[in-house]
């Protein structure tokens, strides 16, 4: 039980109550413990601080503050009243503006709550409270990276490293390099690190700073990775040897031993209207269509590795359109990436990856817009589309070992631009992996405020940018690359499922179910589908599910000939070719005339086949001649204009084709038995006999 597993100090000595979040609730006072509202059943919120400040490890345990938190542990704070909102100064502190800056970087780092005021001077706010922080539902400490080091993996080993390569330069430019300086400062939640919270320091760390804290860690590290490590660190420790170099070295070994794991993948996908809606403005990769195409054509070389979810926006019946551009644009430039990487003799690097998959997404961007731009469209008007795209890249890795019976590369790409979103469900915990392009997390970004203030905006959730309302140049796709070390579900959504956090309450219906083999990976997005109709009707719903599994089992990347048998939603993966570093794209528009597509409607028909021949288009200005691709943009435009003005046209009578991907890394954190049971508002899991 909850109210069992709760430290023996909050049991003993916190007299008072846990108010309702509900500010309806009749009677919001709750005996300390409960998991809901006897009043109302509104889930109760037990928040977790990390209080920073001069005098707050003298705080005692089991001390009530301020009416209102109560010290569980040293430096951290239970808030009893998460009815009420945390004092904030009129001005926000410079201290705390890097936190702000860095709100991006919230998978790692933790955000400010608020302050309180402990000293005696009046208007003096010393204590300032963060959330997001690593401490467990129960409120304990992950655990240090020090303490966890010697017991993990040796590729979780190096991909703790790695996170800590990546977060050096956002926290350089902030000042809070320090922070990654400081062992007890680090903490491990499964696969992901995380910070407690950010020091300013008084000098300006190097990598050779950060070498010397590798250097403590390498000496029990794994044994198939402790001489790589060690030559690593000595690599941070020379003036000559720049960041780049070091980044090279460790993603090489990092590679290496995620090869070594076996990998087996599953997916499936839905969309659907919902109650209150007479159209769907969602469109998602792969689709109930994209399975049926594929088991009739026999192959798509794209279904174990892409899953796409778009959420349309603006304009009368426009949304439907463009979504469905996007989703069928970029399945042809994400095949022909494929096929050109697998040609390739050596392995792509992140950043060339990153920016091709930029250059990618600014193209299908154009594409939007070319139809907005032929429609006539301005302002509020102009038909979009959010995005949240998964690749995991296949790329065969060179490993040494003789023993190593499948070559697979583990990288996983997520792409978003708007507010869908892309979520990693262990089987004890649920991560989101994307921040939202709204207008709330734009104010937090710029510093102009917490995020809970931000939410308080009427325009919170306006989106800040969406394909297709823009030029290309404008757009900043976030992108970022996890590596699959562990069992898991990747979990892609519109916010009809996400909004009010209904992935966040839910997970434990389905998540462990499925990821111990009890519950269909079909039953589970079905459940999703229809919890977001109940929940969140007034939205279309999309859900793309993928099911990374570490088995043992035989992988197969491609078929090895077009004989071979046709694919299933269910895919097993290994890689073939080898591929590599530099890729063009001029191809990328040749989309097959078979592939499906669900039906538009007459007046979305209207938006994009024109009765009239559209006239010729003026060629899109190009991303500029110093990125990666310089003729992407010219040659996709070009191409986009004239072959995929043909294709729209056949859109009305085509079919779209499937997909699969793998998902990202794993996250345990408290154990099943500590788990509280999922709140009884949510309708039952359907039950599914055990594959």
């Amino acid at each position: 039980m909850f109210l069992q597993k709760l430290p023996d100090i909050m049991m003993n000595t916190f007299s008072e109550s846990i108010y309702c979040p509900n500010l309806a609730c009749p009677e919001p006072r709750n005996t300390f413990g409960r998991q809901h509202c006897a009043a109302c059943s509104t889930p109760l919120i037990y928040r977790h601080l990390w209080a920073v400040g001069p005098d707050v490890e003298e705080v005692p345990q089991g001390k009530t503050i301020g009416d209102r938190y109560l010290a569980i542990a040293p430096q951290i704070w239970l808030d009893s009243r998460p009815d009420l909102l945390p004092s904030v100064p009129e001005e926000l502190p410079d201290a705390i503006m890097p936190y702000l800056h860095l709100y991006p970087q919230r998978l790692h780092l933790p955000e400010v709550y608020g302050f309180f005021q402990l000293g005696e001077a009046a208007q003096t706010f010393d204590v300032l409270l963060l959330e997001n922080v690593p401490i467990t539902t129960f409120g304990r400490l992950y655990p240090s990276i020090l303490e966890a080091w010697s017991k993990t993996s040796a590729v979780r080993q190096v991909y703790w490293l790695w996170q800590m390569l990546q977060l050096w330069t956002p926290l350089s430019e902030q000042g809070v390099a320090s922070s990654l300086l400081v062992p007890e400062n680090l903490r491990v939640e499964g696969w992901r690190v995380r910070l407690l919270e950010l020091h300013q320091g008084n000098f300006v760390p190097t990598l050779r700073d950060l070498g010397d804290v590798w250097s403590g860690l390498v000496e029990s590290a794994q044994p198939q990775v402790k001489s790589r490590l060690g030559e690593i660190c000595r690599f941070m420790r020379r003036s000559s040897m720049n960041f780049e170099a070091i980044v090279l070295e460790l993603n090489d070994l990092l590679l290496e031993q995620a090869a070594q794991l076996p990998l087996h993948l599953d997916v499936f996908g839905m969309t659907d209207t919902g109650p209150q809606r007479s159209q769907n403005e969602d469109s998602c990769y792969p689709n109930a269509a994209d399975f049926k195409f594929s088991k009739i054509s026999g192959s798509d070389k794209l279904l174990p590795y892409l899953t796409i979810v778009c959420d349309g926006v603006g304009g009368h019946e426009g949304g439907e359109v463009a979504s469905q551009l996007a989703v069928q644009s970029l399945k042809a430039l994400i095949q022909n990436f494929l096929a050109e990487i697998a040609e390739q003799d050596e392995l792509m690097i992140p950043t060339m990856v990153t920016k091709q998959l930029q250059e990618i997404v600014r193209v299908v961007n154009n594409v939007i817009s070319a139809q907005n731009n032929e429609q006539g469209k301005e302002l509020r008007e102009r038909m979009g589309t959010t995005l949240v795209m998964a690749l995991q890249l296949p790329q065969k890795i060179k490993v040494v070992s003789e023993d190593v019976r499948s070559n697979n590369g583990h990288e996983l790409y997520l792409v978003n631009v708007g507010d869908s979103r892309a979520y990693w469900i262990a089987e004890n915990s649920c991560q989101r992996l994307t921040v939202d392009d709204d207008v709330a997390s734009r104010e937090v970004r710029l510093g102009h405020s917490l995020y809970w203030e931000s939410q308080r905006r009427s325009d919170a959730g306006a989106l800040t940018q969406a394909l297709g309302t823009r030029d290309g140049d404008f757009l900043q796709p976030t992108i970022q690359r996890f590596i699959v070390e562990d069992e898991g579900l990747l979990l892609l959504c519109s916010d009809g499922l996400s909004d009010n956090d209904w992935v966040e309450q839910s997970w434990e219906s389905y998540g462990p179910a499925v990821l111990k083999g009890e519950m269909s990976l079909e039953v589970a997005v079905e459940y999703l589908i229809n919890l977001g109709n109940e929940k969140n009707g007034y939205d279309n719903t999309s859900v793309v599910m993928t099911h990374c599994r570490m088995s043992p089992e035989k992988l197969i990347l491609f078929q090895p000939t077009e004989e071979s048998a046709p694919m299933s939603p269910s895919v097993s993966l290994q890689m073939s070719k080898p591929m590599s570093g530099s890729v063009s794209l001029k191809k990328s528009l040749s989309m097959p005339q078979t592939q499906p597509q669900s039906q538009l409607s007459e007046s979305s028909k209207q938006l994009l086949y024109p009765e009239t021949a559209p006239a010729e288009e003026p060629a899109q200005k190009q991303p500029g001649l110093q990125r990666l691709l310089p003729l992407l943009g010219l040659l996709a435009i070009v191409l986009v204009c004239g072959g995929l003005g043909l294709w729209v046209r056949s859109l009305q009578n085509s079919e779209p084709v499937p997909g699969q991907l793998p998902p990202p890394p794993e996250n345990p954190s408290a154990t099943p038995s500590e788990l509280p049971s999922p709140s009884p508002e949510l309708p039952p899991p359907p039950q599914s006999p055990s594959p």
